[in-house]
């Protein structure tokens, strides 16, 4: 991989070609910066790289490759490598389709078999359609169960960075009910050692890991609520016995203030939303995913395919380009740990 000799090779994953993937990919590569952090190239479509290209009126070459190794790397040319049966002419945008959802499917087990190789050092993601891999008989939710799945990976922990926060999740996509039941002592164990485990890979030799709290005020001592007081507290004293240095519970109207101002290295939020709304309100164009515990580093844009607005020319391109410095960074850290 070429970040042996400095900046890493990033794959950029074109995302679901019907929605905004295509478009904020080819603005994002048209930034000095990006190539200034990293060697990027596309896994894509060139048809569709050509059409959103005519759609916003910019000048760029496109350089179809079929390995990174023949990219050129250079601010105005598009290295584009196109996997194998990604034919386009039937993709209508801003719509659901199956075909679609095969070519997003196609993109990201392209990105897979580099990372594996090592012909890479990271992926940025664009969005894809969950309804649109799901009807092309995808048998992954998403893309971090892909991502798990097809390395093999004994867990992919979903980390948001933003600014100086690091904010992991026990359960995301689950009704809040049963998210409430899924922190268990075992499961937010697992989770802390995992984290600790992840966060020294990337050089930090004694991560402070705050566990948030549940209930408001962290319960008050069982006044309103136990979980803490039989899951939560004794998740974090074993993990101190296992020489881990995790805190908590830390109520979560004040957790993620503390770590904004340096208290932490890392937060691990107990359900979706309790980590997302606070992220997203700090920062919602750069509050950027992480996928920990792969092979390779893989980031990705916290937003979807918004086929409203796709193939109009108006798509924000901060999210991708964040994501992809942030995949260049955290690939740096890895690889120098």
């Amino acid at each position: 991989m070429s970040s042996e000799q400095g900046k890493p090779v990033v794959a950029i994953t074109m995302g679901d070609p019907a929605g905004v993937g295509p478009e904020i990919v080819v603005k994002t590569l048209q930034e000095e910066e990006i190539y200034n952090t990293c060697k990027p190239f596309v896994i894509g479509t060139v048809k569709i790289i050509e059409k959103i290209v005519s759609i916003l009126g910019i000048k760029t070459k496109i350089n179809k490759i079929a390995s990174p190794k023949e990219a050129l790397y250079e601010l105005g040319t598009m290295d584009v490598l196109e996997p194998e049966n990604c034919d386009c002419d039937s993709i209508e945008l801003g719509k659901v389709q199956a075909k679609a959802g095969e070519m997003s499917y196609a993109y990201i087990k392209k990105s897979i078999e580099l990372g594996l190789n090592k012909e890479i050092d990271a992926v940025s993601t664009a969005p894809i359609n969950k309804e649109a891999i799901r009807i092309a008989g995808v048998k992954y939710i998403g893309q971090t169960e892909i991502y798990q799945g097809l390395t093999n990976s004994e867990y992919a922990l979903t980390m948001f960075s933003v600014r100086n926060l690091r904010v992991f999740f026990v359960s995301r996509h689950i009704a809040l009910r049963d998210a409430c039941d899924y922190a268990s002592k075992e499961k937010v164990l697992e989770f802390v050692v995992n984290i600790d485990k992840e966060l020294k890979k990337l050089k930090l030799k004694n991560p402070k890991i705050a566990v948030a709290a549940l209930n408001p005020h962290g319960s008050d001592n069982g006044l309103f609520g136990t979980e803490e007081g039989e899951q939560l507290i004794p998740a974090v004293e074993v993990a101190k016995e296992m020489g881990i240095n995790a805190v908590g519970p830390v109520p979560a109207d004040s957790v993620f203030h503390l770590g904004l101002l340096g208290r932490y290295d890392a937060i691990l939020s107990l359900y979706h939303d309790q980590g997302h709304i606070a992220c997203k309100t700090l920062d919602f164009e750069k509050s950027i995913t992480l996928t920990l515990g792969l092979p390779f580093i893989r980031s990705s844009v916290d937003h979807g395919t918004a086929f409203d607005i796709a193939g109009k020319g108006i798509a924000g391109h901060v999210s991708m380009m964040e994501s992809t410095r942030l995949a260049a960074e955290y690939s740096k850290m890895m690889k120098n740990a």
